[in-house]
């Protein structure tokens, strides 16, 4: 890849990290992508990546750790690049962030039906936990009615 280069979100790349995240279909009706971003900046700013090139923003990673586990969330890799290594790199660049801030283990979730995206995780040395992930809206990014 050429000129590639991964480094911190900055509020100008708002647009184009929304645009790669619809390609990649990571948004979903019940999570505000805008939300999200403005979530993450007011949250471990340092922790969300973009991944560049030439120009173009082609790749991202949400990490954050909490003091107990690391999470990875909208790791995303342009279409065209996907398969190439641009998700290994943006992950190891996460991996080495968490580590730095002593994290033991990454959890990440993905969704089950998504068996391409599990076999990349399993060749990163990913390995499925005996768990169940729960979840609670303590917000909701849906305009109300009315």
């Amino acid at each position: 890849m050429n000129s590639l280069v991964i480094r911190p979100y900055t509020t100008s790349d708002e647009t184009a990290v929304v645009a790669l995240w619809q390609a990649c279909d990571l948004v979903r009706p019940v999570n505000d992508p805008l939300k999200d971003i403005q979530r993450k900046v007011d949250t471990q700013p340092e922790l969300f990546l973009v991944a560049e090139q030439e120009g173009e923003i082609v790749g991202t990673a949400m990490a954050g750790y909490e003091g107990h586990r690391g999470w990875i969330n909208y790791l995303a890799v342009s279409p065209p690049l996907q398969k190439g290594g641009l998700g290994r790199q943006l992950m190891d660049h996460a991996e080495r962030l968490l580590r730095e801030r002593g994290c033991p283990k990454i959890n990440l979730q993905v969704r089950t039906s998504n068996r391409g995206v599990i076999a990349f995780y399993e060749r990163l040395g990913f390995v499925q936990d005996d768990v169940v992930s729960l979840g609670k809206r303590l917000v909701s990014d849906q305009p109300s009615a009315g």
